[in-house]
């Protein structure tokens, strides 16, 4: 079950990218904001349930722990491209939506090379926040201009959050280079 819902997580980045394109592409009106943020939705709470549920049914598993994370960097990083070719994301804000696409490629190379040496970082509290408050931010960014119409301030609230975002990914990003630089290090001296 908890591998199901990270697989579900994976299907809907194409899903919520497409809802986007679309009403971009054709100028829909704001429904398909709505279906896009809709499916964001259910796929980021699922990033909750299958850590839980696998930890709750004991049912953690190899490629569970490996998928888990691709998943949320897919989502987050996919549809942030989107937002920032639908102009939602510009200007300034930009930099924050540069700042977590890196980190997570920094982050990513970095565990994978310290898998190589059989090294484990683990995933800090912070790091579970940062993904929270990235995703939260990306929601109301996909509400974005049909969320403004409901209720005024969403893009806005969103940007600020996907500040606040690219300030904990920094810290959490510092955090595991850090943490990993040691065993770098050492493999060099070796």
């Amino acid at each position: 079950m908890p591998n199901l819902l990270t697989y579900g997580r994976v299907v809907a980045v194409p899903l919520v990218a497409g809802c986007l394109f679309v009403q971009v592409l054709y100028d829909s009106g704001v429904w398909l904001r709505w279906v896009g943020f809709s499916i964001f939705v259910v796929a980021a709470i699922t990033d909750y349930f299958d850590g839980y549920l696998a930890r709750a049914l004991s049912q953690q598993s190899a490629i569970g722990r490996m998928l888990d994370p691709i998943a949320d960097k897919l989502l987050v990083g996919v549809v942030l491209l989107m937002l920032a070719a639908d102009g939602t994301i510009l200007g300034w804000s930009l930099w924050a939506a540069m700042i977590i696409l890196s980190r997570e490629i920094l982050v990513s190379g970095l565990r994978e090379f310290l898998a190589e040496l059989r090294v484990s970082v683990p995933v800090t509290r912070l790091a579970k926040w940062k993904t929270t408050v990235q995703l939260i931010a990306v929601g109301f960014l996909i509400a974005g201009p049909a969320g403004d119409l409901v209720m005024p301030g969403v893009t806005l609230t969103g940007l600020v959050l996907l500040w606040i975002a690219a300030i904990l990914t920094l810290y959490t990003g510092f955090d595991y280079f850090r943490a990993g630089v040691g065993h770098l290090i050492d493999e060099d001296e070796r």
